[in-house]
């Protein structure tokens, strides 16, 4: 069989959402402090590597094929992905892991700066096998929320192109269970060092998690057609959700910022991702102007109610699919004619038919984690001590340091001058403010330096 141009396009789309778990790994890595940044950028990295093999051995006959009693596919159906061996089909099993890939790493925002290394490894296969893959047969693999499928035979065709059930509400659910169980981080809402350490790393993976989007909700397109409105969807939900974070912020806190334009972004990109190809770009851009000041307001519950989701997890990806996937309700296109959203007169039925699917989506992934979360901490713990929170979960997780710049101030070698001869009777302390990258994990450290080099040798300034 000669590869045809929706092969290559759906293995062009699979790179493309591949690369947005490091992508992630950037954005989230950028949102820590200094000394915990290699840990975030590790959660995602490792989550490839555990779901790829997973995908491979079970999560693709779970998520597809021979279902047992409409939740998930017989796991010994395509064990191993023998029976796809010789087909085509292995592209789309290819596609669809990337998915799961992506959409636990997603998780990882909401513990960040404080959860073992070895806790996480344990719960992503787990949370996969037990949720992931549930949801994915059942909204895409001929499972209840299916077409034929008897939550649909009842209430409606769930409509979810690209994953705002799947992906987005089942990993911020899971995102806030886990910030509960875990518990706050020390100085939570206290400590400004627990401020982004990296904005532009933070820039930096929301501009390549929304390159690789387009592959993400594109790469199932069936039709040129469908495929160019998906595509321009995708392109002005998360614009126009950036400009209504960024005046959301203004409003609310006199500045609009570039954390906020990076996070805006990927709320307009969650928001946009079940709907992708079943609403107008019009519809598409006042989805985005809600999403943006929808999720911009999110965030701040954590303040109110009292749980620590790191890096806006909750906020953004619950909080923007929650939005995404019951708008469509009012603004879904209707299909020749008849059905869509109550905006196009197509009455009740579709919202019911969206909102039974977030009930059903947020009680599995709820429930599940919170048993799969309760089974890690009381055994193995899911939290690593007060010392090693304190100095940096870079060093007591993987022995490394995302910075290494505690052993500048005494390098003979200066770029501006050949030589730079320091004697201890001939020195003066310079003192770095505290949480800046250059003494990330060492709150009082001071270097020394020759005086001829203290005017060149400056403090580095605070972390943003």
């Amino acid at each position: 069989m000669e590869i045809t141009a929706a092969n290559v396009w759906m293995m062009v789309s699979a790179a493309l959402v591949l690369l947005m778990t490091p992508a992630l790994g950037l954005f989230y890595g950028g949102m820590t402090r200094a000394k915990a940044s290699l840990n975030m950028i590790m959660m995602s990295f490792v989550s490839a590597g555990i779901v790829g093999v997973v995908w491979v051995l079970w999560g693709y006959s779970m998520s597809t094929g021979e279902g047992i009693l409409g939740l998930f596919g017989n796991p010994f159906a395509s064990f191993g992905l023998g029976g796809l061996m010789g087909t085509p089909d292995l592209i789309k099993a290819g596609f669809a892991g990337t998915f799961a890939i992506i959409t636990v790493a997603l998780i990882s925002g909401a513990i960040a700066d404080r959860a073992k290394f070895t806790a996480w490894v344990l719960f992503v296969p787990i949370w996969i096998t037990a949720v992931y893959c549930p949801l994915a047969f059942m909204i895409w693999g001929g499972g209840l929320m299916s077409q034929g499928g008897a939550v649909s035979a009842i209430f409606g065709q769930v409509i979810d192109f690209a994953g705002g059930t799947v992906v987005e509400i089942s990993s911020g659910m899971a995102a806030l269970v886990l910030a509960l169980i875990v518990g706050k981080r020390h100085g939570f809402g206290k400590d400004p060092g627990h401020r982004p350490h990296n904005v532009p790393f933070i820039m930096l993976g929301a501009g390549l998690l929304w390159f690789g989007w387009f592959g993400f909700n594109a790469g199932a397109a069936t039709t040129a057609e469908q495929a160019g409105l998906i595509w321009i969807n995708t392109l002005v939900t998360p614009c126009a959700a950036m400009l209504s974070w960024l005046v959301t912020e203004k409003v609310r806190h006199g500045h609009p910022t570039s954390l906020g334009a990076a996070s805006g972004a990927v709320a307009g990109l969650v928001a946009i991702t079940p709907s992708c190809a079943n609403i107008s770009p019009v519809a598409a851009i006042g989805l985005g102007l809600v999403s943006g000041v929808a999720s911009a307001l999110f965030v701040e519950l954590k303040f109110k109610y009292g749980f620590d989701d790191s890096l806006d997890v909750v906020g953004v990806h619950l909080g923007s699919g929650l939005v995404g996937t019951l708008a469509l309700g009012f603004i879904a296109l209707p299909v020749n004619g008849e059905g869509g959203g109550l905006f196009y007169g197509g009455g009740v039925q579709q919202l019911i038919a969206q909102t039974v699917a977030v009930l059903i989506t947020l009680a599995l992934s709820g429930l599940v984690t919170t048993i799969i979360g309760l089974a890690i901490h009381k055994t193995i713990g899911f939290r690593v001590s007060h010392e090693a929170e304190v100095a940096g979960v870079d060093r007591s997780e993987h022995a490394e340091s995302a910075y290494e710049f505690g052993s500048m101030g005494h390098s003979q070698f200066h770029p501006l001058r050949q030589l730079i001869h320091t004697a201890p009777a001939a020195t003066t302390t310079v003192a770095r403010p505290a949480g800046s990258p250059a003494n990330a994990g060492a709150e009082n450290a001071v270097d020394s330096v020759s005086p001829e080099a203290t005017d060149e040798l400056q403090p580095a300034p605070a972390s943003a």
